[in-house]
């Protein structure tokens, strides 16, 4: 009997997929902000810079990821990522102060989690032709999934050994994940193509990648706000709720939105869709602010956490059609710089205000205010380019 070989293009996006699974796991931090405030003897902004400067790594890496992408073989990329990002929750495991908490989580583990993303992303469309939008949706979507998972794991280990004993288990999974999903990409023979053109700078004029760039922040910073502190926000609004059930909403929500996303960006109006995305994730945190204590808990993170999910699956996806696939890996690594420096500003932004005002509601209403800026970049830039909205 004769058995047909898997097509490359199937085993990479199982292989990155893989991967993206337990990288996503960096979206369950805000399960960590009790325990370390309390070990550390610090604040909630403190505290949040952790999850802010790791975001900032990850983004250093998808932005100069691609100049090393095509130098090895996809296998031998998958499992340094992943050896790396263990290394790194090995000495967060062990840290004795924050300081070191921020070397080896924010850091090592950041840049890591940013280079197996970011590959993972780029080289599942690049095999997957025709399907890009899907293929990229489909990482995305496992990445979201890692999140949804991961808060109660860590809340288990934290029960049992602290953030130590939850860095340890994550370190462990890191080593297993990533040979599994290694020898898969060797299976498939899979290699980067790097595209050589540097010309991409005049075929992408500087004010669409402005524009770009303007609502791809506005469209994430809130999301990541509310990501990197769902475990408190949910506690502030509804005390006693278990701390991993909001990160896991949210997750699950991400998840699904990360799917319909991608596959959106394959069938549908490119500029209604970013737009449409952001305005509803500003309306969801305006909802949670004024209604999340009389029952719109759940549901305004729900939203939030789907409307996050499309937008990061979206954008991947838009760039590579809007531009082509020879060009997408270097553009959007420039467009995800966005992402980093929201990540970097709103989950510290958002510990900042909590500080202050001992509450969640400003930080809300503010994300809400950040998001509408998303949308107006995106009107403005998709009126500019008429006929490239309706790629």
């Amino acid at each position: 009997m004769l058995h047909r070989k898997p097509h490359p293009g199937t085993l990479v996006l199982i292989s990155a997929s893989i991967m993206s699974a337990i990288l996503g796991s960096i979206h369950a931090f805000s399960v960590f902000l009790d325990p370390l405030e309390i070990q550390f003897t610090t604040t909630r902004s403190a505290v949040s810079l952790t999850y802010s400067f790791a975001l900032m790594s990850l983004t250093i890496a998808v932005l100069f990821g691609p100049r090393f992408f095509g130098r090895w073989s996809a296998a031998t990329i998958v499992l340094f990522a992943c050896a790396l990002a263990a290394c790194g929750a090995v000495i967060a495991g062990m840290a004795g102060s924050l300081q070191t908490v921020w070397l080896g989580y924010s850091l090592i583990f950041g840049l890591a989690n940013g280079l197996g993303y970011g590959f993972g992303l780029q080289i599942s469309a690049q095999v997957n032709p025709g399907r890009e939008g899907l293929a990229m949706g489909i990482v995305t979507a496992s990445y979201a999934f890692g999140s949804i998972f991961s808060p109660g794991l860590f809340g288990l280990a934290i029960e049992a050994g602290g953030f130590s004993a939850a860095m340890t288990a994550l370190a462990v999974t890191l080593i297993g994940t990533g040979s599994l999903s290694a020898v898969l990409m060797g299976q498939a023979g899979a290699k980067f193509q790097s595209e050589k053109s540097q010309a991409f700078a005049i075929s992408v004029p500087v004010q669409s990648q402005i524009l770009l760039w303007l609502g791809y922040f506005g469209g994430v910073m809130a999301g990541l706000m509310v990501i990197g502190h769902a475990a408190e926000i949910a506690a502030s609004l509804r005390p006693g709720i278990s701390p991993w059930v909001a990160p896991a909403i949210i997750a699950a929500c991400n998840l699904l939105g990360s799917l319909v996303g991608g596959r959106l960006a394959d069938k549908s109006s490119l500029g209604i869709l970013l737009a449409a995305l952001a305005l509803v994730t500003s309306i969801a945190l305006a909802g949670l602010a004024v209604f999340g204590q009389v029952g719109g808990l759940l549901i305004g993170f729900s939203v939030i956490g789907f409307a996050y999910g499309g937008t990061i699956a979206a954008y991947p996806a838009a760039i590579a059609k809007l531009f082509g696939m020879k060009e997408s890996a270097r553009i959007y690594g420039r467009i995800f710089t966005a992402w980093g420096c929201a990540g970097l500003l709103g989950p510290w932004f958002a510990g900042f205000l909590f500080d202050r005002n001992a509450d969640y509601q400003l930080a809300l209403l503010t994300a809400s205010a950040v998001g509408l800026v998303s949308v107006l970049a995106i009107v403005v830039l998709f009126r500019k380019n008429h006929g490239s909205a309706h790629s």
